[in-house]
């Protein structure tokens, strides 16, 4: 069984830099919306969203940290990890984390639009 997947999507807010420890890490959260089935009054299209907070390492910590702005597209690549903390006294808190293993950079979001248009001003 894989625990590997794919996910596209906006950056729902600032990147999370940290580079005081070993490793740099990034932390950033994408967001899309699905579709969730009609609605069983007027036949319409629902849609859910989904956002999942994501975390980086390394090199593509610090380009993502770099180069991604709020309402960028990400198409990422990622694993699931097991993130349990134990709590003493016999009990454990279950969690995991969706860890990037790669990723590219998709659609720029108005932010970064607006920043390349203005460099292309002045």
């Amino acid at each position: 069984m894989s625990n590997k997947g794919f996910f596209t999507g906006r950056v729902a807010k600032a990147p999370i830099f940290r580079d005081g420890g070993k490793t740099p890490v990034c932390y950033f959260t994408l967001i899309r919306n699905e579709y969730a089935g009609k609605d069983s009054n007027t036949g319409d299209a629902r849609e859910r969203q989904v956002s999942i907070p994501f975390t980086a390492f390394d090199a593509k910590a610090k380009s993502i940290a770099d180069h991604v702005c709020v309402g960028d597209q990400l198409i990422v690549e990622y694993r699931l990890d097991n993130n349990n903390r134990d709590l003493g006294n016999d009990q454990v808190e279950y969690g995991f984390s969706f860890i990037i293993d790669e990723f590219e950079f998709g659609a720029p979001g108005a932010i970064k639009r607006e920043k390349l248009a203005a460099n292309n001003r002045g």
